[in-house]
């Protein structure tokens, strides 16, 4: 355990096996079957009860749990829905934005935007090193089905310039992560990362968890905090 955090901590992403079996797998499925999305995912599904439990069972896994922050809540998922007829790339970048409750004035805060009725904001990097990413893939991502590329030790920089991200890109390389279904990618969100399209006819599907610490500094407050 303590190797795996050392891992974390300097290149800022670590692979978890078996986070969830098969079985919770193919009713998270179910589950993503009958629940409205928009385009490619959606962000909101930490508002149904099924979602909500299995965040609970995510942070109850001993290797995930040694990695999320001290008496962390789960503040979001997102739902990533790749497959032959919804195929797309993301350029590399970092995840600087958090749901929050309402909108707060202050210099430190920039970057406010509404997305599926909810506001996001960009906080300061002190907040952001303190949020950690699970993603759950639901199905088998091998590289060929547009598995995350990330750029190892990226996030220890801080916010990224575009010509800075550039040149820790180029100093540091990239790395391919392909999961097996019910594996774990955890991540810092300032972690350079990205995603090719797919090439294969498969679908992959990731639950993108959000868990942050449980009080936020400059008068914000959580969206939803479970």
């Amino acid at each position: 355990m303590e190797m795996l955090a050392a891992s974390f901590t300097s290149q800022g992403f670590v692979l978890v096996p078996d986070v969830i079996d098969s079985a919770i797998c193919s009713l998270a499925a179910s589950c993503l079957d009958e629940t409205p999305s928009q385009g490619a995912g959606s962000r909101r599904l930490l508002i149904h009860s099924w979602c909500q439990e299995l965040a609970h069972r995510v942070r109850q896994h001993a290797a995930v749990a040694a990695l999320l922050p001290t008496n962390s809540v789960v503040v979001q998922c997102t739902m990533f829905d790749k497959s032959p007829s919804k195929n797309w790339l993301v350029a590399f970048h970092q995840d600087r934005s958090i749901p929050v409750r309402c909108r707060v004035e202050s210099p430190s805060l920039t970057g406010w935007s509404e997305k599926e009725g909810d506001i996001f904001v960009q906080p300061p990097r002190e907040v952001l090193e303190r949020v950690t990413a699970v993603r759950i893939h639901i199905d088998p991502c091998p590289v060929e089905s547009g598995a995350l590329r990330v750029v190892p030790g990226s996030h220890k920089s801080g916010v990224l310039a575009p010509i800075e991200a550039e040149r820790l890109r180029s100093s540091n390389g990239e790395e391919a992560v392909p999961a097996l279904l019910g594996g774990a990618l955890v991540l810092k969100p300032l972690l350079l990362h990205a995603s090719s399209k797919a090439r294969v006819a498969l679908q992959r599907r990731v639950l993108h968890f959000v868990f942050g610490p449980r009080v936020l500094p400059l008068g914000l407050e959580w969206q939803h905090a479970i």
